[in-house]
């Protein structure tokens, strides 16, 4: 059963609020051109992930060889055109070949992609104010299975367990999935990351704990945060302010902004990475976060050379090329996006919500505005 003693690294809310670095407190920033920023952000977010999804985990060397074997730019430019995998199945909808080039008719399926509808549709039902007792609700009313945290903390509400100790057995309490569930919660407070850390609390709580759940403050706080923010990398540095300066993430966001200014390629990147954290698993919440880091640091404002970087870096890169296009596309906005990364979705969003399953790529737009205006 999980239990924390780590008094520099809480659990709750409160606690954690207060131990956040000097400055984490302050005035929201006045977003403009939001519409172009929310549609940036959620294409972004959509197109990133789809990039990463038929190299995810993959080692930098199977990527080099698959991008060999189809005569594709390394790191990628463009979706990818081929793959070693091609009859493997993504949560029970989606060939692996849907997210080729060729085959790219709509955003498919993906838990990345799934749970920014789940929590659009959680806020919307629930209001900003939304408990813990709401999000285990509506996991349990149209969330049918997960992965890893998710789907532990699922089996244990399907099986009667209060929301709140829903975690309590759970042995991915600091992996990725929290973070991966964050940008809904930016999307609805732009340019202000505290409310939006805020926020992602509750949805934290439910599957994760200590850095689990400051990967999900952190995101939230970081996409919030480009909104308004100079470059995508200024985001991470505003969004590292939401969580505590003592726990390991914030040590750890520390470490990969030290590189600013002197890695210049996604080999050295990885090298660091790995060199860094030789015994972490690569699903874990820090070892990803500050790969997200070096993708920005990498990438600058070109949106493209973002989630390019991102996904040849490896590790969990569906995720993190999704919220590094989440961040990227935010801060850019929708402009700064060629159109090849989106023109193939036929403004059509993929999901395996029950009752849920496919959305409007405009309309997912208009009701994160509406949020974010509410």
């Amino acid at each position: 059963m999980y239990t924390n003693t780590d008094i520099l690294q809480p659990d709750k809310l409160d606690e954690i609020l207060a131990l956040r670095p000097e400055g984490a407190s302050a005035a929201p920033v006045a977003v403009e051109n939001l519409e172009s920023r929310m549609k940036g952000a959620l294409i972004g977010r959509f197109a990133g992930c789809v990039l990463g999804i038929p190299v995810e985990m993959y080692s930098v060397a199977n990527m080099q060889a698959i991008a060999l074997e189809n005569d594709m730019a390394f790191p990628p430019v463009n979706y990818w055109t081929g793959t070693d995998n091609p009859e493997k199945i993504h949560y029970r909808v989606n060939k692996r070949t849907d997210y080729l080039l060729q085959n790219i008719d709509k955003v498919p399926v993906d838990d990345d992609i799934t749970y920014v509808m789940l929590n659009l549709l959680l806020l919307e039902k629930y209001g900003k104010n939304y408990t813990l007792n709401d999000v285990a609700q509506i996991w349990l009313d149209i969330l049918p299975y997960a992965c890893t945290a998710e789907e532990e903390a699922l089996a244990q509400l399907q099986a009667g367990t209060r929301p709140e100790c829903a975690a309590s057995f759970n042995r991915y309490v600091e992996w990725i999935g929290a973070a991966i569930r964050a940008d809904a919660f930016g999307y609805a407070a732009p340019g202000d990351p505290e409310t939006a850390a805020k926020m992602s609390y509750n949805d934290a709580y439910l599957t994760h704990r200590k850095n689990g759940i400051y990967g999900e403050m952190f995101c939230a706080a970081a996409v919030a945060a480009a909104f308004t923010a100079k470059t995508p990398l200024d985001a991470v540095k505003e969004g590292m302010k939401q969580i505590p300066k003592d726990s390991d993430l914030y040590k750890e966001l520390e470490w990969a902004l030290s590189y600013e200014g002197k890695i210049t390629n996604y080999i050295r990147a990885r090298q660091l990475l790995d060199e860094h954290f030789p015994k972490m698993n690569p699903i874990h919440t820090i070892n990803n976060m500050c790969a997200i880091v070096f993708a920005l640091i990498l990438g600058g404002n070109d949106y493209t050379k973002c989630i390019s970087d991102c996904v040849a870096i490896g590790l969990d890169n569906d995720c993190t090329g999704a919220t590094v296009g989440s961040i990227a596309g935010a801060c850019l906005g929708f402009e700064a996006i060629p159109a090849y990364w989106y023109e193939k979705f036929n403004n059509t969003v993929k999901t395996y919500l029950t009752g849920y399953e496919t959305f409007a790529l405009d309309d997912v737009v208009a009701r994160f505005l509406k949020l974010a205006k509410a």
